[in-house]
Formats: C-alpha cells, structure tokens, sequence
C-alpha cells in the first residue's frame, strides 16, 4: 500500500518506477508499430526537422539568425520544436526519434502531478495521481503521437505547480524564488502552445484579485514580476508573428469547426461536449472507483477542502474557456486531465483496509490492463473488454504493414537526383496526405517537398501546369475539396505526364507517381569543365506576340558552385531604343539545384524550359543580354551566350507556352500595387498560389537579390521598388521593408496607398507615432477610403488617443457601408 507521509525518497523511487513502466510500454509500441503519422502529426515532424535544420547553422550572437529563427514557425510556437530538434540532433531524425521528447515531458508531467500532489494533500495522493497519468486513455493516446498537447500538458501543469507553492510559500525568499519560477515556466508553456492561456488565466486572475483584496502588495509585486518575466521569455517570437497567429486563428477555431460539425456556442452541446467525453478521457474504471469513494467517505472532504477548491478553480476555469472555443477536440482539453487525476486520486485514497485496498490495487492494475490491450493488437476478445470498460481509447500499433512513401521519395529523387522537387499529392487521407509525404521528403534532406493542389476550381489548370511531380491514388480519397476530381482527371489522362512506379497499397487500392515529360528544370552532366557559367543555347520563337507569354528554353553550363549560388539577370532590349525592353530575372534553376548529391567536380548542364512576358506595347526586334550575379559574394559578371533575337509583331498568333515562372508572376501582381485594396486580394489569393510551388518561397529572395542590385543602376524604377517592397513584407523583414516603402512614398509621393502601406508595416511593427504621419499624409490625399480610417485608429489606439481612435473607426464604418 503507497502511504508515505514523511520521508520522500521512497515516494521519488516509486515516481520513477512509474515512469520506467510507462517509457517501456511506449517504447515497445514504437518499436513495434509500423504506421505513417498522419496530418497533424506529419506537420509538426517536419516543423522539428525545420528546427533541427536552423540549428546546425546556429548563431547565437546574430539578430539576424534569431529573427530567421523566429519565423520558422509562424503559427505554431517553438518551444516543442526546438526540444525535439535538440533530442533529434543527439539520437537522429526520425518519428521513434522525434518521440522521444515525450518521456522528457512525461517527466515533468508526473513531477509536476506528484509535487501538486505533496502541497495539496501527501505524497500518496501524488503518487496515485501520477499513477493515474499513465493509465488514462487520453494521456498515453497522446504520449503515441508526436502533437503539442501531451508537452504542453506538461508544461501547464508544472506552470501551475510553480504557482501553487507561490501560493503556499510563507517565507519571502521562497516566494519571490518560487515567483519567478512561475514566470519562467508559464512563459515557456506559452511559447509550447497558445492555448495554454486557457488552463492559467483563471487561477492566475483568482490569485491576483485575492492579493489584491488583501492589500498584500509585496504579493501582488511578485505576481507581477513572474508575469513580466513570462512575457520576456515569450514577446520575441510572438512580436515577431503576431498577425500570422491572429490571423490564422479564424481557420484554426471558426472555419475548423464548421468544417467538422462542432455544435455552435448556443447549444447545449456545446457547453456539456467535455462532460460527456470525461469518461472516455480517462475510462469508466477510473471514474467510476474513485468517486464512488468520495460519496461513501465524504466526510474526509472537510480536511482538504481548500486544496479541493484550488483545483476546482483551475479545472472550471479551463472547462469554461475550453468549451467557449468553438473548435471542439478531446485533445484540446487534456492539460486539465492531471487536475482530474488528483481528484480521482484523492477518492482512491479513501478506500481502506484490506477490501480497500483490493480496490484500490485491482483497479490500477486491471487499467494497466486495459491500457495494454487498448495499444496492442491482441485478437477480439481484447477488444471486447476495453469496449466495455475503456470504450472508444483504441490506439493500436499497425505491425506488419509499410506503406511506400520512402520508395515514393526515393523514386523522385533517382529520377532527379540533382533537383528539389515539389510533389502534388493530390489524395488526402490519414495515410497517404501532403503533410506525411513532405515529411518523408524532410526526412531525405528536404529534397522534396508534399504540397496539395487543386483545391479550387479556378486554379486547377494553372496547378496541372506548374508542377512536375504528381500523386494520385484509387479509390477513397479522403478529405479533399470538389476540385480536387479536376485535376486528377487531367494529371491521368494527360499526354504530358507519364507514371513513374505505381504500388498496392492495404486497402487495395493503388498509389501512381506522375512525373511531366518536358520538366521545367532539368540537370545533367556535361563533358569539360567551366570556371564562369555560360548561356550554351536560348531558343525562342522567331516572331512571337506582345502581351502573351512566350516559350524559352535556357541552357546554362558551369560549375556546380557556380550555377547553384547564380543569379542570372536577363534583359530583353531593343538595340536602337534601349528604354523598351522586358526581364526576365531569376536564379539558375528556379533555386531548386539541390547540393545532396553533387560531389562531381566536373561541369553540369541545366536547361529551363519556361516562359516569359513581353509587354503589350512592345514591338520590333530584341535581342538579349545576360549577366551573372552570385547570391552568396554579390560578384557579377557578363555572361557569354550565342547570338539570339526576337521578333514582337501585334499581328503574330500566339505561341503555347508553359506557366510563367514564379519570379515574373510575382513581378506582375506586384505593378497593380498602387491600385490598392482591390488590387491587394488578387495578389494575396495568387501568392498562396505560387507559394505552394515554391514551398521555401525563395522565388521571394531571387526577387530580392535581382531588384535589389537592378536598382542601384535604375534608382527611380517605381515598379522595381514597389515589388521589393512586397518581397520584403512577405518575408517580414520590417525595417528593409520600411526602407523599400519610404523610397515608394517618395517616388509615388500623390498616391494615398502608398502612405498606407508605410503605415502598415509601422503599425506590424508597433510604432504608432511614424505610422500615424504617413497616414495623416494619406487622409491629405483622400480621406474616403476605409482601410485607410481603420489603420488611422490602430494608430490613435496604440498611442491611447481613445476618443480620436473612435472617430477614426466610426468614420471607416460609415464609409465601407456606402
């Protein structure tokens, strides 16, 4: 029997020995279970690989390194990120790897549970509930994934055991240790996941108003200390991607839970949906029991009743701010599941003597059971059982049965050994998605990359188009948009794509690897060696047709170094009138050569096959001019290529032509800029577009580098600056994007959007004050566009000008409802 009331080490040995016993059974599980992760968990893999990969290069003194690092994960806090990239980079990459993670966070958790435990109650309350922990369905489900929620579990709780020994502490030292310790950890639970905010708020709100109502200011002072250290901890990678996570927060609750059918606010569903699931959280068995102690003993309540309280006021709290999101999960819940354990805890421990203690004991160990057959494949009577008293916590090891997404990797990469590439998977269900597909393609040295396309109908053409690689599969597809059917029809019945390797998979339906016949970009050997790069052949037609993209085909010879770390800036000029001309500015390759598998010393041939626009008022001949720019050094130099020219002529039929390339569509949404809002949704809806073909987006830094260079020769270029500006907006690089957009104020000085978006990205950056004079600039030139009122109140609000502010915002209300 665990009662241990005034020597702790034993109580220590038995935490760890619960802890080994879990680690073993979730060990064996990995070892044994053969399955692909699926969305979510696919998509937090591959965010630690993205970590893993930062740190190699880490640079710990470079605010350069840090904002880069910041923005690894605009949606999704780091802290989970960055431990499993620290344990990947010491035990290797992979999902067993990867998981690893979860016994450090089982640690804390059940540190934490037992520590609440002690203060609250004894040590055998918290070594029950630690016990507990292990053995609830919900709890060891999560611990067999790789999700946010099990860390921050632990990283809630072990917050809210910081607090309680505040709470607790009399001596003042302890107080302000234990303070500053609560910060710290909070501040780290925020940094694991938003929502842990929702666990917190309440009992940090209690404790304050209690402080507050005692005039116990020295208390109030270390409350507010901790909380300030929190923020410190937390502000950077928040400031950073503060409107990416509001703005993400609409899909993620809203849109989610209409999607899934989650009972809106007004219903009673709503409001009981956590209630109802508790018993499939942590099984009827362990419900049941222990309550069934509370009633018979309720009288041993008195003696802690306010520890009782206390974690009433925790779990209420977070059960009423759980269920305010509309967005319903029972994983969203589980940071309160150690709470629940301590109350069930605290029932167990009711039941005495030899009868209660068979109770006590036969219960544990049949859940342990339980918790066994729910994982493990064990035949129908297993299942049978768990139905009856832990429904509904199936989460079994699939043994036996690989699916091919490594030969799916593998294939692409033989077949374009030098090349990322971005695979269309076009299927989504819990087996074969974009998410598990690019994390296997993270896994082969991000040499490619999952992406799903197709998902609206008004882009399926342009999606068939833009990329190489396409995955399709029969039967179920899973959830997937109605557009999706479109572009599967044409990827299969397409002369242009020809199946690469196809594979059976469980369900018996069939997975087919499309690879386009004429790729975009293609790389070989090529005899001699070459220390410059140069422009072997340019074929383009004869006569083409202004305003219509245009075939060209570029073949480029060189040095693997050079031609990776090249930038070629091509101008298509007319020799006797040198101001009309077009460009067509990108990096060799598209950015996508891939240094894997590049250890010939020899010269290597790259051919694009693309396309360009020439203006609509462009006629006559042109000829073309090259030049080399290094993105790594900056050098430049001509480059040699064989005489070619064009011919613009109004009457000439168009030629087909392929997509354009990500550079030139993008220069081309940026020049309807000056247009302002109406111009600024098409461009948005386009580049979430283009980034799925581009999944590093550095078609924004080819488009950086380039401009940034052509506009030391051509300072007045508008067009020019006011595409830069974009690319450095897109890449929240704020003070270069303030500086691109002061230089478009001043060349399109009588335009009032241009002062609004030098006000945005001020007030992106919280500084209300310059946002404020370049919108006072803007209302100078009209004063009739909302958007414009909107920013000019954020601006008032910030600088808590309230009265103006709500003017300001009165006025963009009126004006967007004429």
């Amino acid at each position: 029997m665990i009662r241990l009331k005034h020597n702790s080490s034993p109580g220590l040995l038995i935490l760890a020995l619960i802890w080994l016993v879990g680690a073993i059974s979730d060990r064996v599980w990995f070892a044994l279970d053969d399955s692909v992760p699926a969305w979510d968990q696919a998509d937090y893999l591959t965010g630690s690989l993205n970590y893993w990969q930062a740190l190699q290069q880490m640079q710990l003194l470079s605010g350069e390194w840090w904002s880069s690092f910041w923005q690894l994960s605009s949606k999704i806090p780091p802290l989970i990120y960055t431990v499993a990239a620290i344990v990947q980079q010491i035990f290797g990459r992979g999902i067993e790897q990867a998981t690893l993670v979860n016994l450090l966070f089982s640690a804390i958790l059940l540190a934490s549970v037992y520590g609440l435990g002690i203060l609250l109650f004894n040590i055998e309350v918290g070594l029950w509930a630690a016990a507990l922990c292990q053995l609830f369905p919900s709890l060891y489900r999560a611990r067999l994934d790789f999700l946010l929620d099990y860390p921050l579990t632990a990283a809630v709780i072990l917050s809210f055991f910081c607090l309680t020994l505040w709470v607790r502490s009399t001596i003042r030292v302890r107080q302000w240790l234990s303070a500053a310790a609560f910060g710290i950890c909070f501040g780290l639970a925020i940094l694991a996941k938003q929502t842990a905010l929702f666990f917190l708020f309440t009992p940090i709100l209690w404790v304050a108003i209690a402080m507050l109502y005692k005039r116990q200011w020295q208390r109030v002072l270390q409350l507010g200390g901790g909380l300030l250290l929190s923020v410190i901890i937390s502000l950077p990678w928040y400031r950073t991607n503060w409107l990416t996570v509001l703005t993400s927060g609409k899909r993620a609750t809203i849109d989610s839970a209409i999607a899934e059918g989650d009972p809106p606010l007004n219903t009673l569903a709503a409001w009981t949906y956590y209630w109802e699931i508790l018993p499939y959280q942590v099984s009827w068995l362990l419900l049941l029991v222990p309550i069934v102690g509370l009633i018979l003993y309720w009288q041993r309540l008195q003696k802690h009743r306010a520890s009782l309280a206390w974690l009433a006021i925790f779990w209420l709290g977070a059960y009423f701010l759980c269920s305010l999101n509309v967005n319903k999960d029972e994983r969203y819940v589980l940071p309160y599941l150690p709470i629940v354990a301590l109350f069930l805890a605290y029932g167990l421990t009711f039941w005495r003597g030899r009868w209660g203690n068979y109770i006590r004991w036969g219960s544990v160990g049949l859940a342990v059971v339980l918790m066994w057959l729910n994982i493990f494949p064990v035949g129908s009577v297993g299942r049978s059982i768990v139905q009856v008293l832990s429904p509904k916590a199936a989460h079994y090891a699939v043994v036996g049965t690989r699916l091919p997404h490594q030969e799916v990797i593998e294939a692409i990469v033989q077949q374009a050994p030098y090349l990322r590439s971005t695979l269309g998977v076009l299927p989504s269900t819990p087996e074969i998605n974009q998410h598990n597909i690019n994390y296997y393609g993270a896994l082969r040295d991000f040499q490619v990359y999952g992406r799903q396309v197709g998902v609206r109908s008004q882009q399926v053409v342009q999606d068939a188009r833009s990329l190489d690689w396409f995955l399709t599969k029969t039967g179920d597809q899973g959830s997937v948009p109605e557009a999706q059917a479109a572009i599967v029809e044409i990827v299969e019945r397409s002369p242009d794509f020809d199946t690469i390797q196809s594979w059976t998979l469980p369900d018996s339906s069939t997975l087919h690897l499309y690879h386009d016949r004429t790729p975009e970009i293609e790389v070989i050997v090529a005899p001699g060696k070459s220390e410059n790069v140069t422009l072997s052949q340019v074929t383009v037609p004869p006569q083409i047709k202004p305003g219509v993209p245009i075939p060209v085909t570029y073949q480029w010879n060189g040095s693997w170094d050079e031609l990776q770390s090249g930038l070629v800036l091509l101008d298509w000029y007319q020799e006797d009138a040198s101001s009309t001309r077009w460009i067509h500015d990108h990096a060799i390759g598209m950015g996508n050569l891939h240094s894997a598998n590049t250890q010939n010393p020899g010269t290597f041939q790259v051919i694009e096959r693309m396309a360009m626009f020439p203006p609509t008022g462009a006629t006559g001949t042109y000829t073309l001019k090259a030049t080399y720019l290094n993105r790594n050094t900056g050098e430049t130099y001509p480059i040699t290529s064989p005489p070619v020219s064009v011919t613009v002529e109004a009457n000439t039929e168009p030629s087909q032509a392929p997509e354009l390339d990500l550079l030139t569509q993008f220069r081309t949404l940026a020049a309807s800029l000056p247009q302002g809002l109406p111009a600024l949704e098409l461009v948005f809806e386009e580049i979430a577009r283009i980034n799925q073909y581009d999944p590093t987006q550095d078609y924004l830094i080819q488009t950086q580098q380039a401009l940034t260079y052509r506009l030391q020769q051509e300072p007045q270029n508008l067009e020019f600056v006011y595409t830069l500006a974009l690319s450095r907006v897109l890449q929240r690089q704020v003070n270069e994007a303030i500086a691109a957009l002061e230089r478009v104020v001043q060349l399109d000085a009588q335009n009032p959007y241009a002062y609004a978006y030098l006000a945005f990205v001020h007030l992106y950056n919280w500084n209300a004050a310059p946002a404020e004079v370049a919108l006072k600039n803007a209302r100078l030139l009209n004063p009739n566009i909302p958007e414009i009122q909107a920013l000019s109140g954020v601006a008032a609000l910030l600088q808590g000008q309230f009265f103006q502010a709500r003017n300001y915002f009165t006025s963009w209300q009126n004006l967007s409802s004429l």
